[in-house]
């Protein structure tokens, strides 16, 4: 058995600030730490369900969070960016199943540290007129290459995320939001057992077959900034909904790309740090 997993950080047990979870805040080094738990219990499951390859793509910011030294060593670390799929790299038509560790809910959702992709940059997406995030955008980026979400963690907040979008999935929430930097934490110990038993009880089941989206898919993304919108209208296929708002229609694996092009568009033209 195949398994991608795909690893965010601000979902991970214990963190709730941006001083966790961004590198050079003050509690980063000790976050790094808790994300490799996270994801190493996630690891543990899937080994005991019987998976004979994991991939572990870290996906959050810089995508240089995770110590290769502190991983499973039954998983394979793709590290660094920038990747042409983003959160979503080295995940292919070959994978049995894909797992979503330390994940977060959309932006305007209540969730800690809930935002899309960009902090503050990315003020809404929507995904064939649905509002989507990380999440959703995962579970449908993954569902058109064939590949189901069987597991997501985070908090509560992105655990009713992901059921909205897939309610076959287990999700264990690790933490219980009580605002946007502030929740009621699961013991590590706990947190770490219920992701490995989660993982392995999803594994062992047999696997749901995803419900692929519509092809063409559209994307549309409203940005805070109109210049980002402007500059992003000078790439073939994209067209404007409203001064920030742009849209693109295709097979959303394309469109996954696409969209990571448009954000490092977004980023050599705006410098606000997110969250805050």
């Amino acid at each position: 058995m195949r398994v991608h997993l795909s690893a965010d950080m601000e979902g991970v047990t214990g963190l709730v600030d941006a001083e966790d979870v961004q590198p050079g805040g003050r509690d980063y080094e000790r976050g790094r730490l808790m994300m490799a738990e996270d994801v190493n219990a996630a690891v543990r499951g899937a080994v005991a369900a019987g998976a004979t390859d994991v991939v572990v793509n870290d996906a959050h910011g810089p995508m240089r969070n995770l110590l290769p030294e502190a991983l499973h060593p039954a998983a394979r670390l793709i590290r660094g960016e920038a990747k042409q799929m983003g959160m979503l790299e080295g995940l292919t038509p070959g994978h049995d199943a894909m797992i979503l560790v330390g994940y977060h809910a959309r932006a305007g959702a209540p969730g800690v540290l809930s935002h899309s992709f960009m902090g503050h940059e990315i003020e809404d997406i929507w995904l064939d007129g649905r509002p989507v995030g990380e999440i959703g955008l995962a579970q449908a980026t993954a569902a058109a290459l064939g590949v189901p979400v069987v597991a997501l963690t985070g908090d509560d907040g992105a655990c009713a995320e992901m059921r909205e979008w897939d309610e076959r999935v287990a999700t264990v929430a690790v933490k219980h939001a009580h605002d946007r930097f502030a929740a009621a934490l699961l013991p590590p110990a706990e947190a770490r057992r219920a992701i490995e038993e989660a993982v392995a009880e999803a594994l062992c089941a047999p696997l749901p077959a995803p419900t692929p989206p519509p092809d063409p898919s559209t994307l549309t993304v409203r940005w805070q900034s109109a210049s980002v919108a402007v500059t992003l209208l000078g790439i073939p296929g994209v067209t404007s909904v409203d001064s920030r708002t742009v849209r693109a229609r295709g097979p959303l694996t394309d469109l996954y790309r696409l969209f990571g092009v448009w954000m490092r568009v977004a980023a050599s033209l705006t410098d606000q740090a997110p969250y805050c």
